[in-house]
């Protein structure tokens, strides 16, 4: 799996492309997360359109990532999901629980 990421109007967007299957994939993630919230960023965007696959250990990380921002009053929005992505969402019921947006225009400013 491979990260960008980027900081635009006090938001941390990470571009995830690739396989999302393992701690190791999603330690990058989380360290900048970690890294954002140090420097009171509180709105995450995680570009999951790149995706594949993720399985239950990726799901562990966007869990992990929802609950470090609002645990600081923030918030993590899932842009772009794939439609398998969209399916395992469901049938996971975490659609309920995440905020899925188009486009970066859609989050919020806090």
């Amino acid at each position: 799996m491979t990260l960008a990421t980027e900081t635009q109007n006090r938001r941390l967007i990470l571009r995830l492309h690739g396989n999302l299957m393992t701690d190791t994939d999603g330690a990058p993630v989380i360290q900048a997360a970690e890294n954002a919230l140090q420097q009171h960023i509180t709105q995450c965007i995680v570009d999951i359109s790149g995706l594949q696959y993720i399985n239950s250990s990726g799901i562990g990380v966007l869990i992990t990532l929802l609950t470090k921002f609002r645990n600081r009053g923030g918030d993590v929005y899932l842009m772009n999901p794939s439609e398998s992505v969209r399916k395992l969402l469901v049938i996971t019921k975490l659609n309920s629980i995440f905020t899925t947006v188009r486009n970066e225009s859609e989050v919020p400013l806090q």
